[in-house]
């Protein structure tokens, strides 16, 4: 096939993939394609984690179409035993005469394994069609294979110059109902949401995405003295984690815990940021959306732990040397500083969103 076929069925898998997007963590969003001559006889996607993989639901469509057709698919297939069989023996077994992949999975239990498979069997693999696109799509299983932690997106709404709330802790609403409806909507898009402790008790936030179809994130709270109400809104069901100190009220963490709450403790006053990244690596937990307060945003800054970034901005002056913003050491130099790249900028009205990845 010539490769801009390649690439225009490459992007028609990846168009099924995005139907995925906030399911099918820890694992990635998948879609795959079979065609035979210039028809398109099956397609598929990943649905949810623990269910078929994109592969198999398009060879399940397909039948004995699959038979000497090509699968386009823009992650490499598996090719060991998880909640799923491999999806490399499936393939093999259908008689697929072809796969073109966009891109091999970093995770080290598949990473190249599934290509080098197919291809001892007799089955000619492309990959490469669409690569940035899928690696795009992907980022935060990327980055939590590549980097070891779970991706981290950080969030905040401010003034123009650059407060979080007034010097009483007032901040609802700066920006505007569209802007808050689409920085509510980001949760869909990440696994877990986390704010401190300081937040739940001056704000008593939902945290969830509220809306039709869409799945809620795992609320975490940093709270190293328990102090979080037991009536807080983040604690309406037993999708919570909370990290404390190994100091906190046993009775209130004994009550949490009845609850359904999942408390982990650490060492210190404060919770270490790196070891509770390794924790939540350990649980799977493959992206966090850090939404506040400036305290714990600034922590995260601090400690370079930061992958994208959601800056939204109301055109609003608020001043007061008391009034809330991002917080942490901060740089000693601009040359310091954490830049974005491939910036966007969304307008709701007159507020604006400024994104980015961090270089």
């Amino acid at each position: 096939m010539a490769p801009r076929f390649d690439e225009t069925l490459m992007h028609e898998a990846l168009r099924l993939a995005k139907k995925g997007a906030g399911w099918t963590n820890p694992n990635p969003m998948v879609g795959a394609v079979i065609v035979k001559g210039t028809r398109v006889t099956a397609r598929g996607f990943h649905k949810r984690a623990g269910k078929s993989h994109a592969e198999i639901e398009a060879l399940s469509e397909a039948g004995e179409g699959a038979r000497g057709a090509t699968l386009y698919v823009n992650l490499e297939p598996c090719a060991h035993f998880g909640k799923t069989p491999p999806c490399v023996d499936a393939i093999i077994q259908a008689g697929i005469k072809r796969v073109v992949c966009a891109t091999k999975d970093p995770n080290p239990r598949v990473n190249g394994k599934g290509i080098t498979r197919l291809r001892k069997a007799g089955i000619p693999v492309r990959v490469g069609a669409c690569a940035n696109e899928a690696r795009a799509l992907n980022e935060a299983f990327f980055t939590f294979h590549r980097k070891k932690r779970p991706f981290i997106g950080l969030k905040y709404a401010a003034s123009l110059d650059g407060k979080l709330s007034t010097r009483t802790g007032d901040s609802k609403w700066i920006t505007n109902k569209e802007a808050r409806a689409y920085a509510r909507s980001l949760r869909g898009s990440y696994q877990a949401v986390l704010v401190g402790i300081r937040t739940i008790l001056s704000d008593d936030p939902h945290l969830g995405v509220r809306a039709q179809g869409k799945r809620d994130p795992l609320r975490i709270i940093l709270d190293p003295d328990l102090r979080i109400p037991l009536s807080a809104k983040v604690l309406r069901d037993q999708n919570v984690l909370i990290a404390a100190s190994f100091g906190a009220p046993r009775r209130k963490k004994m009550a949490l815990e009845k609850r359904g709450s999942t408390i982990l403790l650490f060492k210190g006053k404060g919770i270490p940021l790196r070891g509770l990244l390794r924790e939540l690596r350990k649980r799977n937990i493959v992206s966090i959306l850090v939404e506040g307060g400036g305290k714990t945003i600034g922590s995260f800054l601090d400690e370079r732990l930061l992958d994208r970034v959601y800056a939204f901005y109301a055109p609003v002056l608020i001043g007061g040397k008391d009034a809330s913003t991002i917080g942490g050491r901060g740089v000693r130099t601009l040359h310091g500083a954490s830049r974005l790249n491939d910036v966007s900028v969304m307008r709701f009205g007159d507020n604006v969103l400024i994104s980015g990845k961090v270089s």
